[in-house]
């Protein structure tokens, strides 16, 4: 599976605005791809945010998608920089694991 963090920098003064935009373009990206993305502040500097979106599937629709909703909520009005894309692939084995541990320790 592929999981996504997308980070970037949110203009201190539009933070509210720009925190009301990303959660609307979340929840559409979600209705239209099953995804249903994280939104996170880093502790001591909250106007670094990284979005999260993991065990994507189809990771060329997603992309479309994603790239399609940040375009149509015009995110980068309240950017301070670009935002950053990173995919990492993955697997639910370990998940898998732990459930039979559970099992086995019962």
């Amino acid at each position: 599976m592929n999981h996504y963090y997308i980070y970037y920098r949110v203009s201190a003064n539009h933070a509210d605005e720009a925190e009301t935009l990303v959660r609307s373009m979340q929840a559409r990206l979600a209705c239209r791809s099953g995804i249903r993305g994280k939104l996170l502040k880093k502790r001591g500097e909250p106007e670094l945010w990284m979005e999260v979106y993991e065990n994507v599937g189809q990771p060329e629709r997603f992309e479309r998608l994603l790239e399609q909703a940040a375009d149509e909520f015009d995110l980068a009005m309240f950017l301070d920089g670009p935002r950053h894309a990173e995919c990492f692939l993955g697997d639910s084995a370990p998940a898998a694991a732990c459930a039979q541990d559970s099992v086995a320790q019962g």
